[in-house]
């Protein structure tokens, strides 16, 4: 929706950015195993997550809570293991690759079923594929698929999904061609926009397909159950899949999901045995952080505020206004003081730990080096440039945020921060449910949100493809000739060049950091208390996050 902006005693309306997925991952993956311990009768494990579902569909969904759901009762050509790297799922050994990574020929394992019984076929993949990329179907995560043949000419409209480049050699052989060397390609052929997908059960359900569990078919390790709507179901459940092609690995026989907002009633449900796995944020995760049960897990994902800079009048466009909110920000204090989960302040919009030179192995953060600092002094000059240029007094605008316990501190802990900062600001807050949030996003209503990012796959340009003029994620349509240039480069002309690529991708960070295009606040670490005699849960720092397959309960 449109909107008029306003100044001095007229607030500003709220922005949104849709939290992404988690894909493909160099970060480490807990799996809690163990070599010894003897299985429980009851292979139950009760989980709680902090937000609802907003999608099912593997075509449409965009969050981390979807993807990881879709993760367990789905399966792609590849999954990635304890240790986050890609192996042979769907497909039933790693592709055959072409001398100028162009071609990947893969075979399909004979024996993977879907879970009403019929066989999964290359079909498949070459139906998910091509409905994902369709502009009919409006997939904010069509331009994954950007190095597959033809795909951004299909989402655009201007060439039929028939001509994506992947093909059914026969039943059980698929043929993927790029239109570049793509180094994380594989990661790609693990994430759930990649699964295949059966074209019956689509049309037979039409608008309704995948709407509730019962509408669609899974070929994961588990089928999704009791799950009536996304957006607004707070409990559904994964049930074993006896159609699963390696359900003998398969130890659990239901996990049980519940929706819990408030760390407080989290750990009392930990603490009652009423929840097998919760997470913690704040003074509680500092309290039980000694606790047998603690576990930490680092995330690649960088959470942020963003600007809507759509209309040509919005005050956001000012370069100077979003360092002074920057400057404005103790981000070591946030991360010590309010979330104690372990999370990190941010130096930058892509998160440590992540990727690395493919010279000497530096970590990309520290290449980059950092222009994110703490300073009054400089947040209240540029402020003071920041009305000059805009022929301002004061501010008003809103916060948009998701309504987490963690997330209202920070929103509440960044209106303070600023406020007392910058004087003539003022902030008013909006804590919404995950899904409304999305929503608002997508529809461009919205002044600044605490949204974020979760990386799809291992690499930086998971996070730098995301501005880039016109793409979907770029919510507040911050646009930079110069980033973008950087961004393309690193994606055509240095794609099979990895150093020059590399500089490519911090060049953009550069660039975009410079500006304060979007003002990174810190990097997510999620505290957690885990029963001990949960086992094998694997964690990815990037990708669909969690993965239940190798999970188990132990007496």
């Amino acid at each position: 929706m449109k909107k008029k902006w306003g100044y001095g005693i007229v607030a500003l309306c709220g922005i949104v950015l849709a939290g992404c997925s988690t894909g493909g991952t160099s970060s480490t993956g807990e799996s809690n195993t163990s070599d010894s311990g003897t299985a429980a009768a009851e292979q139950v494990f009760n989980v709680v997550v902090q937000q609802e579902m907003p999608s099912a569909d593997l075509s449409l969904a965009t969050d981390t809570i979807s993807f990881s759901a879709l993760n367990n009762v789905y399966e792609g050509l590849y999954r990635l293991d304890a240790d986050s790297k890609p192996e042979p799922a769907g497909a039933s050994e790693l592709a055959e690759v072409s001398d100028d990574g162009l071609t990947y020929t893969l075979k399909l394992r004979e024996d993977a079923k879907w879970s009403n019984g019929e066989p999964v076929t290359a079909a498949d993949y070459v139906y998910g594929w091509q409905r994902t990329v369709s502009a009919e179907t409006g997939s904010e995560y069509a331009y994954l698929f950007a190095p597959v043949a033809n795909a951004e000419s299909i989402t655009a409209g201007d060439a039929d999904a028939s001509e994506l480049g992947i093909k059914a050699v026969s039943d059980y052989e698929l043929e993927i061609t790029l239109n570049t060397a793509t180094p994380y390609f594989p990661y790609l052929l693990a994430f759930p926009s990649f699964f295949p997908q059966s074209q019956a059960v689509v049309e037979e359900n039409g608008d309704q397909y995948a709407q509730t569990s019962d509408n669609s078919v899974y070929n994961g390790p588990f089928v999704l159950s009791g799950f009536d709507g996304p957006g607004t179901d707070t409990e559904w459940v994964y049930e074993k899949n006896d159609q699963y092609w390696d359900k003998d690995s398969v130890k659990l026989d239901t996990i049980n999901v519940s929706v819990v907002k408030e760390s407080a009633t989290s750990l009392n449900l930990f603490q009652d045995g009423q929840a097998d796995d919760v997470i913690l944020t704040g003074e509680l995760a500092q309290q039980m952080a000694n606790d047998e049960a603690f576990v930490s897990e680092p995330l690649a994902r960088t959470s942020y505020l963003e600007y809507n800079q759509i209309d040509e009048d919005s005050p956001f466009r000012n370069e100077n206004l979003r360092k002074a909110i920057s400057y404005a920000i103790d981000r070591d204090a946030l991360v010590t003081s309010i979330l104690g989960d372990g999370s990190l302040a941010s130096t930058g919009l892509v998160p440590s730990g992540m990727t690395f030179s493919p010279t000497d192995n530096t970590d990309f953060v520290d290449e980059a080096g950092s222009v994110i600092e703490y300073n009054q002094d400089k947040a209240k000059e540029y402020w003071e440039t920041a009305k000059s240029e805009l022929g301002i007094d004061s501010l008003d605008f809103e916060i948009l945020a998701s309504d987490t316990d963690s997330t209202k501190k920070v929103i509440e802990y960044i209106q303070s921060a600023v406020q007392d900062t910058l004087e003539g600001v003022t902030i008013s807050l909006s804590p919404v449910p995950f899904s409304v949030r999305l929503d608002r996003s997508n529809t461009g209503d919205f002044d600044v949100v605490m949204g974020g990012w979760g990386a799809d796959y291992a690499d930086a340009s998971s996070f730098t493809d995301l501005f880039v003029t016109g793409n979907s994620y770029n919510r507040g349509q911050w646009s930079n000739e110069e980033y973008d240039a950087a961004v393309k480069e690193s994606a055509t002309t240095n794609a099979a060049d990895p150093e020059a690529r590399w500089q490519n991708l911090l060049d953009a960070e550069k660039v975009i950091m410079d500006q304060q295009g979007v003002t990174p606040v810190y990097q997510n670490v999620e505290a957690h208390l885990r029963a001990p005699k949960v086992k094998g849960v694997v964690s990815h720092g990037a990708g669909a996050q969690y993965d239940y397959k190798w999970a188990s309960i132990e007496e």
